[in-house]
């Protein structure tokens, strides 16, 4: 199978104007081909993305793209496996159950955009010598079992010689996105967070970022961008285009 280049994001990121639904200009009147992106999440983590749809360079690849905000990975790969979606970006792990499942048509993952967690754990109050076996015997706000966020949170427990089933408390209940609401009328210690409710949190008074899963973490194929094998077999091309302005936005951001 033909490899197309891997795109790595480290460092910060720079701010970029997020929009739930946003096409590249243009349309389809142009004679670009159209071309649905379903994100897992909307996020100032996947600027160089939304710099790529700003600055025009999925259009210069002659591409009509529109943007859908999935809500969950999930709900990305149904959309994926429906044809709702052409491109689905989530946690690289989503194909793996897909191709686990015995699909004939799976997904593959064709391009990373974030290559560390890009999450924070939020405590109660400010922890200036904080160790991650502090948390032994807290409860905490975590993420869907076997989603990347989660997987991470718990490789760096055992990391840190913490089992995450008996040593604290991990509530997986919550929705993705909810955590950080519900975190301020929960009874947890901790909380596991994304930007912007890690700050967010933190300017209302009610939590503190005490660590950085993704400097903890190290290197890990956080985001990819995948689509179903049969798509990519018969548009080559096109998949090769769309990585081409996902660079392009990396670039920009470098």
């Amino acid at each position: 199978m033909k490899k197309f280049i891997s795109i790595l994001l480290a460092g910060a990121l720079a701010a970029a104007a997020l929009t739930g639904c946003s096409k590249t200009p243009g349309g389809a009147a142009s004679g670009n081909t159209p071309l649905v992106l379903n994100e897992v999440a909307h996020s100032i983590f996947y600027a160089p993305q939304y710099a790529a749809i700003e600055l025009g360079y999925f259009e210069d690849e002659g591409i009509d793209l529109t943007l859908v905000n999935g809500a969950g990975a999930d709900k990305v790969m149904t959309a994926l496996i429906s044809g709702d979606a052409q491109i689905g970006f989530m946690g690289s792990e989503a194909s793996i159950y897909v191709y686990q499942e015995g699909s004939q048509d799976y997904a593959v993952n064709f391009a990373q955009l974030t290559q560390r967690a890009g999450n924070f754990l939020v405590g109660r109050q400010p922890e200036d010598n904080f160790k991650w076996e502090n948390l032994k015997g807290k409860k905490v706000l975590g993420g869907r079992a076997g989603g990347m966020p989660q997987m991470v949170f718990e490789y760096i427990l055992k990391k840190h010689g913490l089992d995450p089933k008996t040593d604290l408390t991990i509530d997986q209940s919550i929705n993705f996105g909810l955590t950080a609401a519900a975190f301020t009328s929960d009874d947890a210690d901790y909380t596991v967070e994304f930007e912007p409710f890690a700050t967010t949190l933190e300017s209302e008074g009610s939590g503190s970022v005490v660590a950085s899963l993704g400097t903890e973490s190290g290197y890990v194929p956080y985001t990819a961008y995948c689509a179903r094998k049969s798509y990519m077999e018969k548009n080559p091309e096109l998949i090769q285009k769309f990585t081409n302005a996902i660079q392009m936005g990396l670039n920009k951001h470098h």
